[in-house]
């Protein structure tokens, strides 16, 4: 209310921290932008983002402290002109909590698909999509709301929302739109279109289509505040993903590790299985944990990636007792049963991995955060000194969980 900063909220299924992180690349450019730190999109997380301020786990001092700096906060002369939040939901009503603590002037909703993430405690994908559809139905007639014009989901939310509407993919009609899509072991490129303007775009260390979405949705926010195609273009060429998304990392062995290890839901998965299918390699190797909080959705979804995994790899290793049925799945799909093997956690598949794997192998780790698929990429990355800056959850408080 003091200092009244433009605040841009995002949400979605999946896709929100890339999202954050590249519109916060390309206003970073010309303003003073604050930005949760990590994944911190809850009640608390986001709370402590527009404070500035980490997380303090089990800490009590630690708490104490971000008390005294959040005082100290209120009491400052200055603060960033934009404020970058992203803003997650778990269960019915979370939404409504988020929006008490901040209103958004521009909403962003990434995508959702079919079966979205965190759906256990929902009544099914479509409570979900209303619950997240809260943050462009709250924005005013003079805001903005922000939407993938790919999912069917996220584009029928156009009918209720009181604020302009822009929108981006690579459908023809979006208005910001991108083609020429290209991977290469550098990264990926594309070209796009916006109001008669065409410019390239590249995004070094960066794999996947589905990190094109969040360069166009930040296009968009930065095209709000009359910054050019070009002069975004540029600031993209900054822009990393954040650890454990798809980040492609030196493996033993002369191997190469795809590591989207974050976090997995079907939308993300089938996302991650489709960049394993563009990249070249020798072999290639998934390591899969299971997916959580998806319900009664569990069984199909699962069995839904194992048969589009025997036909993108050429070994696939499983964590937990939901992913074995992507496992079973994927053998009925024509994988050698020999090249198929399930262990109950992941400490174990890395043990086996690690023998496994052979000079220009190519492999895909991914599971849900509680499967802990980052031990997996620690134990077979060529440097491992370099856990800290390239793995997620590397701080004290995951460090020391079992």
């Amino acid at each position: 209310m003091r200092f009244k900063p433009h605040v841009i909220g995002i949400t979605g299924s999946v896709g929100k921290s890339s999202t954050k992180e590249a519109i916060a690349a390309v206003l970073e450019s010309k303003f003073s932008v604050r930005r949760n730190k990590k994944s911190y999109n809850s009640e608390l997380g986001l709370a402590l983002g527009i404070l500035g301020l980490s997380t303090a786990w089990q800490s009590k001092m630690g708490w104490v402290r971000n008390i005294l700096l959040g005082l100290q906060e209120l009491r400052s002369k200055t603060f960033p002109e934009f404020l970058v939040l992203e803003m997650g939901i778990d269960r019915p009503k979370d939404m409504d909590a988020l929006l008490d603590i901040v209103r958004p002037e521009i909403g962003v909703v990434t995508a959702i698909g079919e079966i979205p993430a965190h759906i256990e405690f929902f009544s099914g994908a479509e409570e979900v999509a209303r619950e997240k559809s809260k943050l462009v139905k709250s924005l005013s007639a003079h805001g903005y709301a922000i939407l993938n014009f790919d999912d069917l989901v996220v584009a029928d939310m156009k009918e209720k929302i009181s604020a302009r509407i822009l929108t981006y993919g690579f459908g023809e009609g979006a208005d910001m739109r991108t083609s020429n899509y290209k991977i290469s072991p550098e990264g990926i490129s594309f070209k796009v279109d916006f109001k008669g303007a065409s410019v390239p775009v590249r995004l070094p260390g960066v794999f996947g289509k589905h990190h094109v979405y969040p360069a166009l949705a930040a296009m968009l926010v930065g095209s709000l505040f009359d910054m050019h195609v070009i002069e975004m273009s540029e600031a993209l060429y900054r822009y990393k993903s954040p650890p454990g998304r798809m980040k492609l990392i030196e493996g033993v062995k002369n191997s190469k590790i795809l590591d989207d290890s974050y976090n997995a839901s079907p939308l993300a998965t089938h996302a991650a299985l489709d960049t394993l299918s563009e990249l070249e390699a020798k072999r290639k190797i998934i390591a899969f944990g299971d997916m959580l909080e998806i319900g009664k959705h569990t069984i199909g979804a699962h069995q839904a990636l194992g048969a589009r995994m025997a036909q993108v790899s050429d070994y696939l290793l499983t964590v937990g007792p939901r992913s074995k049925f992507a496992a079973d799945e994927a053998i009925a799909s024509g994988m050698d049963k020999k090249h198929v093997m399930n262990f109950s956690d992941s400490k174990e598949a890395a043990q086996v991995l690690k023998q496994l794997i052979a000079e220009g192998d190519l492999v895909l780790i991914k599971g849900s955060q509680g499967m802990r698929m980052e031990r997996v990429v620690e134990e077979i990355m060529a440097h491992h000194e370099d856990a800290s800056k390239f793995l997620c959850r590397q701080d004290t408080y995951w460090r020391s969980k079992a």
